[in-house]
């Protein structure tokens, strides 16, 4: 008997609503760049960025809005800064276009224009990514249907958390409704989770990965359990092969790519990696820092995650959440009191940096003795 993973705001049902929407405008180009014309024009007063695909041997000509996406990958396959170009196309957009095209014109290169065509009409609509021609096209409705089955048939009973799709990537994360237990401290309630990532872009790889959530403020920390498969190989021989195959042979590679993930969604739903986390986190609660400064600490730990200060102050407002919730309050901030200050950040990230967040939480549970070291003494420096 499959298993209800919907929550209560429908957020699976949203998703793939979009997910099929999308699936069913979506449309790719292959042309060599000297086929192309770019240009600028006003649309509300802004400048946007079109791509005019000429028709070739009975094909229409297409005309394809740039998204921001596409837009920086233009500029960076041109190897211009996207900062200097964006000022060009609004300022000089006369000459920013020439440029563009005479990079194309004499410097021809084959690549794939990823499109959502609009409804309406066949021949336009969003160039949403400016990719290699051997970009391998595993896209999120594929992932949907290789994990969600699996997910339904689960003992763990998962249940979807939070999703969302930007222009960069789809993201999805679930929670096991059976598989739960204390961590760092009494009260301290975790649940085992899987996360999926996708980007259709070429902003990130296929990816699958275990999150462990606390319960009481829904932070999520990502664990060394992860899966990622590049959409583009770095292998120069895998790249020339995956160009020439067949549609059939891609279908095939994505097949076995598939299986993997069901079977990675499997072996993730695993009761003893949990209980090794849970165990992790109850010796980071024994590491408790050295002195009362903990402001100088959490400036230390944003040196060590080699964080920027505006990042560095997310935690220190993820501290404040985390030492009044269950299992942390009336405790010594530790180790384990840090690694929740820092995904709590995750909840006022853009959607495009969660998983970052999420990943540096598992990097503060596998810190280095003389990382941590560093943290604990610098709350004692300050203090002195």
């Amino acid at each position: 008997m499959q298993n209800v993973i919907e929550n209560e705001g429908r957020t699976l049902q949203n998703l793939l609503i979009k997910v099929q929407d999308q699936a069913a405008r979506s449309e790719d180009f292959l042309a060599p760049t000297d086929h192309l014309f770019y240009r600028t024009r006003n649309w509300d007063d802004k400048p946007e960025s079109e791509i005019i695909l000429e028709g070739q041997g009975g094909e229409p000509t297409r005309q394809l809005r740039v998204n921001d996406v596409a837009f920086d990958q233009i500029a960076q396959r041109a190897e211009i800064d996207v900062r200097t170009a964006r000022r060009l196309r609004a300022n000089y957009p006369d000459n920013w276009d020439g440029l563009v095209n005479a990079i194309w014109e004499k410097e021809p290169q084959q690549r794939m224009i990823r499109a959502h065509m609009d409804s309406q009409s066949g021949n336009t609509g969003i160039a949403r990514a400016f990719v290699s021609d051997k970009f391998k096209t595993f896209d999120n409705v594929h992932l949907m249907e290789s994990v969600l089955p699996e997910l339904m048939d689960s003992d763990a009973a998962w249940k979807i958390v939070n999703a969302d799709i930007t222009e960069k990537r789809l993201y999805a994360r679930f929670k096991s409704e059976t598989i739960v237990g204390e961590g760092a401290n009494v009260g301290d309630l975790m649940a085992l989770g899987i996360g999926i990532s996708n980007s259709e872009t070429g902003n990130g790889s296929i990816q699958l990965f275990q999150i462990n959530w606390t319960l009481a403020c829904l932070n999520g920390m990502q664990t060394e359990n992860r899966h990622r498969k590049n959409h583009v190989t770095t292998s120069r021989g895998d790249s020339d092969v995956w160009s020439i195959l067949s549609d059939e042979a891609k279908d095939a590679d994505n097949v076995s790519l598939s299986l993997k993930l069901r079977d990675l969604v499997r072996n993730y739903a695993s009761r003893d990696s949990f209980d090794r986390v849970l165990d992790q986190m109850k010796e980071a609660a024994g590491d408790v820092i050295e002195g009362t400064a903990t402001e100088k600490a959490v400036q230390q730990l944003g040196t060590v995650l080699k964080l920027p200060k505006k990042q560095t102050s997310s935690i220190m407002d993820g501290l404040i959440q985390t030492v009044g919730q269950a299992g942390y309050a009336g405790q010594p901030v530790s180790r384990a009191t840090l690694l929740n200050a820092v995904t709590a950040a995750a909840h006022k990230a853009p959607a495009d940096d969660v998983d970052q967040w999420q990943r540096l939480g598992g990097d503060v549970l596998n810190m280095s003795r003389a990382n941590w070291a560093a943290v604990s003494k610098a709350s004692v420096l300050e203090a002195a």
